[in-house]
């Protein structure tokens, strides 16, 4: 099964590598990374980056797409040939998918109109101005969309869709292997548990400031 993982310039290295870890092991799965230019991409740091394979151009068929975010997410939304390959890969894809901001960028694509989808908590209401429909869960399924919230939760939308593709013992035997077995030392990870003034902060220095 061929997964092709999209990046740009400043991803999220965890939006990337967390399905990467998990989708990654599907029976005979085959992972790339594409970008509209072969080589090194950067993530949002600058210090970490990872090796697209492949061009947008040489990949239309994927049977999985992954589109991950990060900051590099804003600048993307009005380039015609990322919207343009979104659209043609989704077109024969047998699963559209994305983790955190990337969700922006599917909207964007027309990909996600009148369908229910996540995104990273400062993100969120972005969605409704593409005819989403924003919910606050972590993974979301909406026919063969299958969409992340914030960062960490690519991992549970990649062990969401291995149990779809092959099977809940699979699914349960990578969570085993990769030891995923989260026990943070803070109940913190979102808006709804997180102290109220670490919330306000970041509400007012998002990018994703509502005008």
């Amino acid at each position: 099964m061929a997964q092709r993982t999209v990046l740009v310039d400043r991803f999220t290295a965890l939006d990337a590598v967390g399905p990467y870890e998990t989708l990654g092991r599907l029976p005979d799965a085959r992972t790339v990374f594409v970008a509209e230019r072969t080589g090194p991409v950067r993530n949002e740091t600058g210090d970490l980056a990872l090796t697209a394979d492949r061009t947008l151009a040489e990949v239309t068929r994927p049977d999985i797409v992954v589109v991950p975010g990060g900051p590099g997410q804003t600048p993307q939304m009005d380039n015609p040939l990322l919207l343009d390959w979104l659209r043609t890969a989704d077109a024969t894809s047998t699963w559209t998918t994305s983790v955190c901001t990337g969700s922006l960028l599917l909207a964007a694509a027309g990909l996600l109109e009148g369908r229910r989808a996540t995104s990273h908590w400062l993100a969120l209401e972005q969605l409704r101005r593409y005819g989403a429909e924003p919910t606050g869960e972590r993974v979301v399924t909406d026919g063969k969309y299958v969409t992340a919230a914030g960062v960490s939760a690519g991992i549970d939308m990649g062990l969401t869709l291995l149990g779809r593709i092959a099977g809940d013992e699979h699914a349960q035997a990578v969570q085993l292997l990769t030891e995923y077995d989260p026990q943070p030392p803070y109940d913190a990870g979102s808006p709804h548990k997180a102290p109220a003034h670490l919330v306000e902060e970041f509400r007012a220095t998002s990018r994703f400031i509502l005008t």
